[in-house]
């Protein structure tokens, strides 16, 4: 079993960035989607193997563009989503993860919270955890190859 905590769009609210600090160490990944990704370097710093972090399209320098992460035998694609017109529709994210061969994708972009199976890969965008009406985040099981994601209000 594999456990993440999956947050976005902290947008430099750091402090409810902290306020999640103590799952880190109990979680085996950590993936920041983008928009507020510098809000993570302390972290990657320490356990780079641990902490993903995605650049969104208000970060300029900090992150990467998208990643795979395969563990638990499923294999995750996780990204901002903005290139995938997430806002019009989820067929672009699930088309690009299905072309990585990934049945799982994490985006943010929206600020809206929402689990979604589109044509077979689960869409998980874990809400944003910036300083928003309900702020939230993502906390994802990985067990015998399913996933299973769970949103959860700060």
């Amino acid at each position: 079993m594999k456990t993440f905590v999956v947050l976005s769009d902290s947008h430099g609210r750091y402090k409810n960035v902290q306020r999640l600090a103590p799952l880190f160490g109990e979680n085996d990944f950590v993936v920041h989607l983008g928009d507020g990704s510098s809000d993570m370097r302390p972290y990657t710093a320490q356990a780079p193997d641990k902490f993903y972090a995605m650049r969104g399209n208000c970060d300029f320098s900090y992150g990467q563009e998208e990643c795979i992460i395969e563990a638990e035998g499923v294999s995750i694609l996780c990204c901002h989503g903005h290139r995938y017109g997430v806002k019009r529709g989820l067929e672009g994210l699930a088309a690009r993860a299905k072309e990585l061969g990934c049945s799982v994708a994490l985006y943010g972009h929206t600020h809206r919270a929402d689990i979604a199976t589109v044509d077979g890969v689960l869409c998980v965008n874990p809400g944003a955890l910036g300083d928003y009406a309900a702020p939230s985040y993502c906390y994802l099981v990985l067990h015998s190859g399913k996933p299973t994601a769970t949103i959860v209000n700060l």
